[in-house]
């Protein structure tokens, strides 16, 4: 079976490699073992802050690529390995824009750090999962590190409240449903397939060689990257309708569920010869 070329294999965290109670299966740790045997290259890459990623994976983290902020910033080794910051100019006009919308509560991610521009108690519980290197802010001039993601949170749906007006950013920048209550934009060039195709060309590894695993709407350039693309069943279905395959929910084990068929078509390959 084609499983047995896989060298890249990238998955999305929340709603995909994660559980709803945002915990990794065992199952996962034991499994991801198995792939280093067989030297395939493991991608996590996440909307989320690299601190935030790291904290899910950190008896791994030396040994995969960690893509955050949705392909703003990556590492592998704790050297980065891809940056991509919004300008400040940039960053300005979109400040000016989300400054208009009401209900919309700002989030402006750095390596380190995030700022938060808001006092909604349904964001302040949030935080502690997602950004737990937080301060609230009342100005974002205050903001010297470089910003790679500005997050909208919204308490109800970021998808029918905030998108409307700020999709008018999409000629410029990379505007992107990240979850229910959240959209995020930066740069144009930073999202997660532009990172994976960094990754591609800097290892040699083709579209074909490759798999990757989504659940949202910051998941669609990763999977147009990826022959082997998988949409979980409780995907958005924007995702469905891109991917070219589909698995089990994250509540299932639907990432570890191809895992293990990609492991079993590479033993069985081995023992063929």
């Amino acid at each position: 079976m084609e499983l047995a070329k896989i060298k890249l294999i990238a998955t999305d965290m929340d709603g995909t490699l994660l559980n709803s109670k945002h915990e990794i299966s065992t199952l996962f740790f034991k499994l991801f073992k198995k792939l280093q045997e067989h030297n395939i290259i493991f991608v996590a890459a996440s909307g989320r802050p690299y601190y935030g990623m790291i904290d899910k994976l950190e008896v791994i983290k030396d040994d995969i690529i960690v893509v955050a902020e949705n392909g703003g910033l990556a590492l592998e080794n704790n050297t980065i390995f891809i940056s991509n910051p919004i300008e400040k100019s940039n960053l300005k006009k979109i400040i000016n824009l989300i400054s208009t919308i009401d209900n919309a509560h700002p989030v402006f991610c750095t390596r380190h750090k995030a700022y938060v521009m808001s006092n909604s108690t349904p964001l302040l519980n949030l935080l502690s999962e997602y950004y737990k290197n937080y301060e609230i802010i009342d100005n974002p001039e205050v903001i010297t590190e470089d910003v790679y993601k500005v997050a909208l949170f919204h308490e109800e749906s970021s998808e029918k409240y905030i998108y409307p007006t700020i999709k008018e950013l999409e000629s410029d920048f990379k505007v992107k449903l990240s979850a229910t209550h959240w959209v995020d934009i930066s740069e144009n060039s930073a999202n997660k397939g532009s990172a994976i195709k960094h990754i591609q060309d800097t290892y040699n590894i083709s579209y074909q060689e490759t798999m990757a695993f989504g659940d949202y709407n910051n998941d669609l350039e990763m999977l147009e990257n990826a022959y082997f693309s998988y949409a979980m069943e409780n995907a958005h279905p924007l995702v469905k309708a891109t991917a070219r395959f589909e698995t089990k929910s994250n509540n299932n084990l639907g990432v570890e569920k191809i895992l293990e068929e990609v492991i079993f078509e590479k033993e069985k390959l081995i023992n063929k010869f």
